[in-house]
Order: C-alpha cells, then sequence, then structure tokens
C-alpha cells in the first residue's frame, strides 16, 4: 500500500483538488469563494498553510488552512472516498495545526454542516468540540453568492 505524501498546496493543484471537492459529501462550495481567483488569492495570504495529499501522483486529499493573525481556520477538508480510513485526512489536519501553531494560532474554528454525519464524526475525533453557544451568520457583500453543496 502507498503512503500519501502531504505538501503544501499550489494554485497549479486547483483543477485536481476543486474536482475532488465536487465529488465530495459534505463540501459546500461556492462560484465564487472557491472559483481559481478565489482559491488563488486565499493560497497567496495562506502559503503555508493549506495541503494536498498525493499519492502516485495523484491529489487524493486536501484542506485549506488559515488565519487572520488571531484565530485559524480549517475549511473544505476532503479525502478521496476509495482512500479514506489510511489516516490521509488526519495528516492533513496535523499538518494545518502544526503550522498554524508555528505561525503563533492558539486556537483554530471550523464549520462543518449540520447534516455531515461523517464530517462531525470525525471532528469530534480530532478533538474539535460543538459549540452550541454561538450562531454562525454570513452576508456576501460583492456580487450575488451562489452556493452548491455536493
Amino acid at each position: 500500500m502507498n503512503k500519501a505524501e502531504i505538501r503544501v498546496m499550489t494554485i497549479n493543484d486547483y483543477s485536481e483538488v476543486h474536482a475532488l471537492w465536487s465529488k465530495t459529501s459534505g463540501v459546500g462550495l461556492n462560484e465564487m469563494d472557491d472559483s481559481k481567483s478565489g482559491i488563488a488569492k486565499y493560497l497567496a495570504r495562506n502559503p503555508l498553510t493549506c495541503f494536498v495529499a498525493e499519492m502516485s501522483g495523484e491529489i487524493v486529499g486536501a484542506v485549506l488552512g488559515g488565519h487572520d493573525g488571531r484565530r485559524g481556520t480549517i475549511c473544505h477538508l476532503a479525502v478521496a472516498h476509495d482512500q479514506r480510513g489510511q489516516g490521509i485526512g488526519t495528516a492533513l489536519v496535523d499538518a494545518t495545526i502544526a503550522t498554524l501553531k508555528h505561525e503563533g494560532i492558539r486556537k483554530i474554528w471550523l464549520v462543518v454542516m449540520n447534516d455531515n454525519m461523517q464530517g462531525n464524526d470525525f471532528w469530534e475525533k480530532q478533538g474539535f468540540t460543538l459549540r452550541d453557544d454561538i450562531g454562525y451568520r454570513d452576508k456576501a457583500i460583492i456580487g450575488e453568492r451562489k452556493v452548491y453543496i455536493c
């Protein structure tokens, strides 16, 4: 069995990563933020905290990690369905957390769709606790945001 290599994501990975996200149940994508230009902006702002997992030259996992100087975020974690259960997701999360910690970040937040049971179970096992004292809100301030859930 091949072991996945974890490396920093670059914009050259976009097509494969977006295809993986699109095939992954529970990953919410939108045309504005998750376009190639949107991800390029994210990677420029967070050049060392986004990762891919590669096996035999194919991307089988990806995660976006970033921070605002105060709090870290993790989003769009995905592992190819046929590669799950091998620790790839955990390795991607560990790489993101280690890099955020190195950059001085002490707390991380993330959003998981309520009906994404597999995702919620994964994050619980990773030590992330569900908060019931806050509500998540957002507002698009540029253009119309079309959201599609995979």
